[in-house]
């Protein structure tokens, strides 16, 4: 499984949001997309799951143009964890879960006994069998993200697209959903593809780093060759120490309270 940008460009009129983008993302890998707010990467992920269509280049999946894809067959690929889930409608927290079981479903077909045990299965890894019975209208921001991952991992698709996905939650469970999510990289060879704020927690999970800056992608490459204190620098205008950290066997940022680089 690859996907493949060419020369990807975005705007929102003639205000430009994605330039020049390309890239090439294989299976099996852990992506991160950091960058200062407002550089792109919202609407990088947008674009790789042709919830936006570009206005120059290419976006292929498996060597096929993405733009070729069915709706249905995107929704069998790719499964999204947004930033933000607004819901008008009184579903439970366990109907929301089984909405990431329809892509799979023939027309005019019901969950069956295999969708309801990965339902169960899911909910349980994620924490939300607590509340699968309450309306998700009714739950906290952090219970609500808990339960639209829920139904991303129960989607089953190759490609996992988490946008800031964790901004609601706790550290434990933040830590808990990027396990699972890493879990499947690992032992199903999944691809996801993380928006993520969170330096540290990028270099704990991410395997391979891409850095955005004013809609380019200024760096990318494995995580412990992109991240280090002049990368940090240029892209976050902020000063930073990078080191191995044993007990999180991996990179680790500090700051102080005169980071900023005026």
């Amino acid at each position: 499984m690859t996907i493949e940008t060419e020369h990807v460009s975005f705007g929102y009129g003639k205000l430009p949001a994605v330039c020049d983008v390309s890239l090439k993302l294989n299976s099996g890998m852990f992506y991160g997309i950091l960058g200062p707010n407002g550089c792109g990467k919202t609407t990088l992920v947008d674009l790789l799951i042709r919830h936006r269509t570009p206005d120059a280049g290419i976006i292929s999946y498996q060597g096929k143009p993405l733009a070729k894809y069915s709706r249905k067959q995107i929704a069998r690929r790719f499964a999204l964890v947004p930033q933000q889930y607004a819901v008008n409608f009184p579903f439970t927290s366990r109907q929301v879960v089984m909405m990431g079981r329809y892509p799979h479903l023939g027309r005019f077909a019901f969950p069956g006994m295999e969708d309801q045990r990965q339902v169960d299965e899911i909910m349980e890894q994620t924490g939300a069998m607590e509340f699968e019975n309450r309306f998700i209208s009714e739950l906290s921001g952090g219970e609500r993200q808990r339960v639209i991952f829920a139904r991303a991992l129960v989607q089953d698709t190759p490609v996992l697209i988490l946008d800031e996905a964790t901004s609601n939650l706790d550290i434990s469970h933040a830590i808990s959903l990027f396990s699972l999510a890493f879990k499947r990289v690992v032992d199903q060879g999944k691809t996801v593809i993380a928006v993520m704020q969170d330096i540290n927690l990028a270099a704990l999970f991410c395997q391979y780093l891409i850095l955005m800056k004013n809609g380019r992608v200024v760096h990318h490459g494995p995580c412990d060759q992109v991240l280090n204190e002049s990368t940090i620098q240029s892209v976050f205008e902020v000063r930073a120490k990078v080191y191995e950290d044993i007990y999180a066997n991996a990179k680790q940022v500090v700051f102080n309270r005169s980071s900023h680089v005026p």
